[in-house]
């Protein structure tokens, strides 16, 4: 299958690109800046284009047989909740969406397959609340994260797909990742304490478990079908900042864990040109969906997935 992703230039896109060419697919990456980043995986071509209007890239959806798109184009979120930054963050991923979506409608016949990426952020800081496909989409929230996630969700709707499955993904753990990097800095300097009041919950998800999902969402798992819908990509057992903290101090062996007082995050937030809230409000994300599928996590629990991706 001829596979298009744009924004496959990150992490996620790099990994699954990866995953794809191994099993034999022909991948075509959208990037805005082509070679930037080292070049494509081997085996993928990186097509430069313009993600807020229909150009010569469109040709990149032109295939005698069956095609998928993979849509993970949008302004990385790690940055400061200032207006002009929201701002970039909503319009990144919306006109890329919307440019997408005018290239489908151009073809004669639907794109086989529409994966559209969406976050479980959508929900906003939940508490305890337990949150699956089943819970009603939020009407308002944080405008950095409901506010950024429900236009581009909506954006997608239009696309001439045959299929479209929307994945809301947890925090992705994948090894050398910024990610996982930002989590594990404090608990390597000794700051694997709590973070705040330590009560906030932490969903995530396994590079592993995700890439097996979104193959799903590509209709390349015949023995995992996934609705034309959002699916919630989390791991069925979220963590507390608490439990999270002490996971990562374990992984890499620190013994020492002070605490983050909150005024100490939103002091260090400003220096590192970030959100505070990432760290301090979470929720509490698993999915009915492939529970009812009877999905199986390869890696189910924090600690034997950090495990695993320090070792590597």
């Amino acid at each position: 299958m001829k596979i298009v992703i744009a924004g496959g230039t990150g992490s996620l896109g790099r990994a699954l690109t990866s995953d794809l060419v191994r099993d034999g697919h022909d991948v075509v990456i959208l990037t805005r800046a082509p070679g930037l980043s080292g070049g494509p995986p081997p085996g993928a071509v990186e097509i430069g284009w313009d993600p807020r209007k229909v150009a010569s890239w469109a040709h990149a959806l032109e295939a005698d047989g069956e095609i998928a798109v993979v849509n993970l184009a949008g302004k990385l979120v790690d940055c400061r909740p200032t207006e002009a930054n929201i701002r970039e963050l909503r319009d990144s991923r919306v006109r890329a969406t919307e440019a997408l979506v005018a290239a489908s409608r151009r073809r004669q016949r639907p794109v086989d397959h529409w994966l559209q990426a969406s976050t479980t952020a959508i929900y906003g800081d939940t508490g305890d609340e337990r949150i699956t496909e089943r819970t009603p989409d939020p009407t308002d929230g944080l405008p950095q994260m409901t506010g950024v996630v429900v236009p581009w969700e909506a954006a997608s709707r239009d696309a001439h797909a045959a299929r479209r499955v929307t994945i809301r993904t947890s925090v992705v753990l994948d090894a050398h990742t910024p990610a996982l990097d930002r989590l594990l800095l404090p608990a390597r300097l000794g700051f694997g304490g709590p973070i705040g009041a330590g009560t906030q919950w932490f969903s995530w998800i396994h590079i592993a478990d995700w890439l097996r999902i979104a193959r799903a969402g590509l209709g390349l798992d015949p023995q995992l079908s996934l609705p034309d819908a959002p699916v919630i990509a989390a791991s069925p057992h979220p963590v507390r900042n608490a439990e999270l903290m002490r996971r990562l101090r374990e992984a890499v062996g620190q013994p020492i864990a002070l605490p983050t007082p909150e005024f100490v995050l939103r002091l260090a937030a400003i220096a590192l040109r970030t959100d505070p809230l990432l760290a301090l409000t979470g929720r509490h994300t698993t999915s009915s969906v492939l529970a009812d599928r009877g999905f199986e996590f390869r890696f189910p629990d924090l600690a034997g997935a950090l495990a695993d991706l320090v070792r590597r």
